[in-house]
Parts: C-alpha cells; structure tokens; sequence
C-alpha cells in the first residue's frame, strides 16, 4: 500500500514537473511575446525574462522589436518630364507595438515591402529627373511621410528611407554628358574672357608707364629678346639702331665722331624796340631751305638762286650781301666776266 502511495505522488510530481516545463517561455531583450489563449489575446504584452503560459492552452507569438533593414526592388518608371528610370530603395523600420503588428496585419515585413514598392513607384511619376538626381533628401521625406502614414496601424514606425540608385538609359547618359561637357565650355570661355579683360587693363597701365620713360621699353624688349633666345630652335631677328652703326664707323676710321646737338637753339633777345609785339615762332635753316628749293624748282629759277648749304639763305643773296660788306687789303672781288663800262 505504501509503496502504491509512493508511485502515485512519484508520478504525479513527474507529472506536474513535465506540466511545468511545458508552459515554460523565455522571451529575450530584443523580443516581446503576445498570448493568445484559446485564440483571444490574453494579458499585456510579455516583457523579456522568463514567463509561464498555459500548456495546451496558451500560444505564445514572439516579435523582434529590432530594426529591420528592408532593400525594395527596383522600380521602373516615368518620370514628369518623360524620362525611363529604374530606382532602389531600402527602408528602415522596426515595431513599436507587438500586439499590433501581429492582429492588424497578416505579415508585417510583406506589407511594409508593397507599400515601399508602391510608394516608391509613386515618387517617380510626380518628380522630375533633376530632382531625382540632386534632391534626393526631399524625395527620401516624401517616401517615408507615404510608407509611415499606413504603417502607424500596423504598430510599424518607419525610421528612414534611402534611394540608393537611379539607373539611366544609354542614349539619355550620352545627352547629360554633352551637356555638362557644354556648360564647362561655357563656363571656360567666360573665365578666359575675364582674363584678357584683366590683362587689356594691366597692359593699358603698363602702355602708360612705359610712354612716360621710352627706356623702359628698350629694357622689356631686351627682357623678351631673353626669354626668346632660352629657345634653342628659333631665329631672332633685332633691330639695331642706324646711328650706332655710324658712330661705330667713323671711331674705327680714326675719324672725330660728330656729335649732333639735336636741343633747339633758345630764342635771342628781343630789342626793346620790339617789345610788346607779338611773337613769331623762328623756323630751323632746313626747313626753310626745303621751302626755298621747292619754290626756286617751281618757278624754273637758276641755281644761284637755290639754298645749297642748308643755311636758310640763297646763294644769291649771299653774293649780293658781299657788295656792302667791309672789305680787308686784298681781297678783291672776284671778276665777273663781263666787260667794264666806259664812263
């Protein structure tokens, strides 16, 4: 009897002991767990740690509270200014509410994925290509507002949305490739334009400085004759000034050299008499030599009239000044060649 009492609370305890490790759950950090007893939801959401259900009774559902990186496909389509794309995206969402997440919606992670999918779609039919491109951020808070808003009943908080990559036509490529090659082209020829601008006005500065000291052309161009003859393969061709070569002539022929006096002469006294009178710009003896060769040429004159020195004065006119001119012992005229009248 006693030993049939023994087996009975032996098995008994056996009994409870299976019982209990039946209805034992561990629920980790990262997890929540829904009950739902006999198919209704029973109690509060289950926090991490250990926790017991009902064997036979209870069923226990646990629910990842991570973020979950979720990539959507590829979507082709138009966009506003008729052109083919194909975007990728990837989402980031997680869940918020467990109970939710599991009564509300079938699958969670499928639903999230199509409204991605549609969303996304949706954001290429109302953008343009440039905005595609370069205002990615603004399309990436058009996205989520459009995937958050349904998912908020699912117990799903969208945390971020990504467009990762916009692939292009071959044909519309080429086209983005001219026209970025066309505005850098734009581009270089205003920045040249601006530089010869710049320079035009250094140089018109430098034109000016140079005109008050001709020296300091000479020296810029021995400074370009320099940089010119750095090159092995040209031919330098200088000008040499004439009066040089002269000068260097006559020093080796043991000849004196002439020094030209190229001052103007300063202007004599005027008599008191002539005081107050207007004044008469004097003209150089060869200028008015020129004149008075030119006149003697037109009017067909003899020679004697023509101013060979150079002197400003005919030649007759030198001879005819000799008449009333102070004559030394000896020297007498020179004869004339014509017969002396008879008184």
């Amino acid at each position: 009897m006693v030993e049939e009492l023994i087996v009975a609370i032996t098995a008994a305890c056996s009994a409870s002991v299976i019982y209990v490790a039946a209805g034992a759950r561990v629920v980790k950090q990262y997890e929540r767990g829904v009950v739902f007893r006999l198919g209704r939801l029973a109690g509060e959401v289950r926090s991490p740690g250990f926790t017991m259900v009902v064997p036979f009774v209870d069923r226990l559902r646990k629910v990842n509270m991570q973020i979950v990186t979720l990539p959507i496909p590829a979507q082709e389509g138009i966009t506003r200014d008729n052109v083919t794309v194909r975007v990728d995206a990837v989402v980031y969402f997680r869940v918020v509410d467990a109970a939710n997440a599991i009564i509300q919606v079938e699958d969670y992670r499928f639903a999230v994925s199509q409204m991605a999918q549609t969303s996304l779609r949706s954001i290429i039919g109302k953008s343009d290509l440039d905005d595609l491109l370069s205002n990615r951020e603004k399309l990436n808070q058009g996205l989520e507002l459009m995937i958050d808003s349904p998912a908020i009943g699912w117990g799903v908080q969208i945390d971020r949305v990504e467009i990762k990559d916009v692939s292009l036509p071959e044909t519309m490529k080429r086209s983005m490739a001219r026209q970025a090659e066309a505005d850098r082209e734009r581009r270089a020829r205003i920045i040249n334009a601006d530089a010869e601008l710049q320079a035009s006005k250094k140089l018109a500065q430098a034109a000016e400085v140079m005109s008050e000291q001709p020296a300091a052309l000479q020296l810029r161009l021995l400074q370009t004759v320099v940089a010119v003859a750095a090159e092995k393969n040209s031919t330098l061709v200088l000008p040499f000034p004439v009066e040089l070569l002269r000068f260097l002539e006559r020093a080796q022929s043991g000849q004196p050299p002439v020094v030209t006096d190229t001052r103007r002469p300063s202007a004599p006294e005027v008599p008191p008499s002539l005081k107050g009178q207007p004044a008469v710009d004097p003209v150089e003896p060869p200028v008015v030599a020129d004149r008075i060769n030119g006149v003697v040429e037109a009017l067909g004159l003899p020679e004697a009239f023509a101013d060979t020195d150079g002197l400003g004065i005919p030649d007759a006119f030198g001879l005819l000044g000799d008449v009333g001119a102070p004559r030394e012992p000896g020297d007498d005229p020179e004869p004339s060649g014509r017969p002396e009248e008879s008184g």
